[in-house]
């Protein structure tokens, strides 16, 4: 796989696990405010899909393109944070 292709694909996974991140965030109000669990446990196996799929493009980057494992870390950590990925793909993958 080239390298811009794969670049281009990481900037995908982080967006649409930043917004996973977020919805999780609304389902999880609706599970526990409002009684309602269907909704999070949809959006929680769809965001921990994108998750492993954004840990496994870090991990791409890691070993195949050989970048610095601080970098990859600040990556990994962003997944925690709220807006987090849409900072690091702002930031570092762009």
């Amino acid at each position: 796989m080239s390298t811009n292709k794969a670049l281009k694909q990481f900037r995908i996974m982080a967006i649409a696990e930043g917004f996973s991140w977020l919805g999780l965030l609304v389902t999880m109000y609706l599970k526990y405010g409002q009684n309602m669990p269907e909704p999070n446990k949809w959006v929680g196996m769809i965001h921990g899909v994108l998750f492993i799929g954004y840990c496994l493009y870090i991990a791409y980057f890691y070993f195949e393109e050989k970048w610095s494992l601080i970098k990859c870390l600040v990556l990994f950590l962003t997944a925690f944070l709220p807006f987090g990925t849409f900072w690091a793909e702002k930031k570092y993958l762009r």
